[in-house]
């Protein structure tokens, strides 16, 4: 007896887990959605059992799509750190994360809790990255360097976060004031305290 052929059911599994990634990227921008495998699957147009044989559950359906989402972030990093001065490729980066952030609200949440290996990986990829560009800033002179690569990856981070979550509009203005910040701090001359003490006398 021959065997049915599989081709059209191979098609089939492909078209359907692009159908539900396209789904739960499309959720992913909608600030109010909770990602189920339900919702995906009803974006998708496909039961949710077909859902879950494609990805073998929300972790790894969530971690496909996420991923698949980061990778040109992370590239876009990388050639910033190679073809920019370390300082404009920070800011240029910081700028195009938090555009990332604010179009894709549901990411950190929806994540939290879960195993989504490829997206971890990822996401260290970027702060790696990001610690050079500061390191790298560092060493030019152009950031401050009171506090370490790792402690400014940090802060950078988290407020590129929470701007990205703020009013879009002032965005530009944040991230100026941001970057204000990482610059080396202003040192008075030596002879500082003198020009005070003249500058009272002739009060």
């Amino acid at each position: 007896m021959s065997r049915a052929p599989t081709g059209g059911r191979r098609a089939d599994a492909v078209r359907n887990r692009q159908l539900a990634l396209d789904a739960a990227t499309a959720l992913l921008t909608e600030p109010a959605t909770t990602l189920t495998v339900e919702a995906i699957a009803k974006r998708a147009g496909l039961g949710a059992g077909t859902v879950v044989r494609a990805f073998g559950g929300k972790d790894a359906l969530l971690d496909a799509a996420v991923s698949s989402l980061l990778r040109p972030l992370v590239d876009r990093a990388k050639q910033l750190l190679e073809e920019a001065k370390p300082e404009q490729a920070l800011r240029t980066f910081l700028a195009e994360l938090m555009d990332f952030q604010s179009a894709y609200h549901g990411i950190s949440h929806e994540l939290r809790g879960l195993a989504v290996p490829a997206t971890t990986e990822l996401r260290a990829e970027l702060e790696r990255v990001a610690r050079e560009m500061i390191a790298g800033a560092q060493r030019a002179g152009t950031i401050r360097t009171d506090l370490d690569a790792d402690t400014l990856a940090g802060l950078t981070g988290r407020t590129a976060f929470a701007i990205a979550r703020s009013d879009g509009a002032l965005a530009g203005a944040y991230l100026t004031v941001l970057m204000d910040g990482l610059r080396p701090p202003r040192t008075e001359p030596d002879d500082a305290p003198g020009r005070d003490r003249a500058r009272r006398k002739g009060r």
